[in-house]
């Protein structure tokens, strides 16, 4: 009795990562883990070398420097919503929900928990902040809003929700750390709301 073609679809299967690829992604995965415990400044590169298994040597061929696999390291995307599109008085509860989602899912949370360890004794880190916020947040706000106010503006919101970060992921206060994104987000929304329409 001759066998049944099968009704399943045949995708070819994906090629398997190269040697390099696997290197390369094993000292990323050590790199923000380190940078995450422990900062820039406390992390070296035998170390980050010795988390995934590799000759120091290689850390340096793929990535040139600690500084670059520093940079590599906390690469990510805010991807703000657009809360001038929005045409309800729910903006600041759907961004500070955007934040929490970012900061609790996937590799952006660690990249996140990096920069804040960094950013207060790392020239490098500082200015990648401020990249992101010159980039990312403030482009974000002036959206909404007046513009003449609108960098003031995003640096109070910066303010609320760095520190809320701060609080929470690196120094773990109680309250703060053990409190749910559902809770944070109805005491923070209205003064995020009220930061990007100017009235606080």
């Amino acid at each position: 009795m001759k066998n049944k073609p099968s009704s399943k679809p045949n995708f070819p299967a994906e090629p398997p990562l190269k040697k390099s690829d696997r290197t390369r992604a094993a000292i990323l995965e050590a790199a923000r883990s380190l940078f995450a415990e422990r900062g820039y400044d406390g992390t070296t590169v035998r170390e980050v070398a010795t988390a995934a298994v590799v000759d120091p040597a290689l850390v340096i061929r793929y990535f040139g420097s600690k500084e670059e696999l520093f940079v590599r390291a906390t690469e990510f995307e805010l991807h703000l919503p657009d809360v001038a599109a929005m045409k309800g008085s729910n903006e600041g509860e759907v961004l500070v929900r955007h934040f929490f989602e970012i900061w609790e899912l996937g590799p952006s949370a660690t990249a996140m928990t990096i920069l804040l360890r960094s950013a207060v004794t790392n020239d490098a880190a500082a200015e990648k902040m401020r990249e992101m916020f010159r980039q990312q947040v403030l482009p974000a706000v002036a959206r909404h809003g007046s513009r003449t106010t609108a960098s003031m503006r995003a640096g109070l919101i910066a303010t609320q929700m760095l520190g809320l970060a701060l609080c929470r992921y690196v120094l773990k206060l109680p309250g703060i750390a053990s409190a749910t994104p559902e809770e944070l987000t109805a005491t923070l929304a209205p003064t995020v709301q009220g930061y990007l329409s100017g009235k606080k």
